[in-house]
């Protein structure tokens, strides 16, 4: 798997979603995102599947081996296009009914992206009518990373870039984190399917990356513990 999305997610959520009025927020929902997994793959991770499909909060993760590897289109209300090379589009899946997961999975906290020219991609994405809501700057490794944000619904959408680089290239859906309520139980039932339970980078938040390379899930997943109250 390459690297873990706890690294590339550093995330919004210091801030709660209730801090965006629900108008702005709920625009453009994050409604569908495609894999090319195998369904069963997913329920080894501890996902509930139905039909080819696991719904987690308000999103459908529908499972497609044939369509490739990773992530490969994604379903947002009022986006039909391609951002930027984002495989934006109409998905038609059938509404999938709610259901706990065995790994204590509740609900989508992130999907992230990664582009070689952050400005550029964050400028199609505003143009296409998203609204940044925050922009985080670190180091590593010399060069200066930038993470910029996006409500999609009820979701985040994280863009990840170095800052002021013109890569040529499509900006790519990279990878998923995901809301558990209860991470030790989780890291009880998945086993050796899920990373050590560490500190997440939000104060008072936990992170595990589930082994998917290990499952035959071609997709990043991190499980999150539960926001904290402010």
């Amino acid at each position: 798997m390459a690297a873990d999305p706890s690294q590339r997610a550093g995330s919004d959520h210091q801030r709660s979603a209730c801090d965006t009025p629900a108008m702005a927020r709920d625009r453009h929902q994050l409604t569908t995102v495609v894999v090319g997994d195998e369904p069963a793959s997913w329920a080894t991770a501890g996902f509930t599947v139905h039909d080819d499909r696991v719904r987690i909060g308000s999103t459908t993760i529908v499972c497609d081996p044939g369509v490739g590897h990773g992530i490969a289109t994604v379903g947002i209300d009022g986006l039909i296009d391609t951002v930027d090379g984002l495989p934006i589009g109409l998905v038609e899946a059938p509404v999938t009914p709610a259901a706990e997961h065995h790994n204590r999975v509740t609900g989508f906290d992130h999907l992230v992206a990664m582009s070689p020219s952050i400005d550029r991609t964050a400028d199609a994405l505003i143009l296409a009518g998203l609204q940044r809501r925050r922009t985080r700057r670190f180091e590593v490794g010399g060069e200066t990373r930038r993470q910029d944000f996006f409500w999609l619904g009820d979701v985040i959408l994280e863009l990840v870039g170095v800052d002021g680089a013109e890569g040529a290239g499509d900006a790519t859906f990279w990878g998923l984190a995901l809301e558990c309520d209860d991470l030790d139980l989780a890291a009880r039932r998945l086993g050796e399917a899920l990373g050590t339970v560490k500190d997440a980078v939000q104060p008072g938040r936990r992170i595990a990356t589930v082994r998917t390379k290990e499952l035959g899930i071609s997709v990043p997943i991190a499980l999150m513990s539960p926001h904290q109250p402010r």
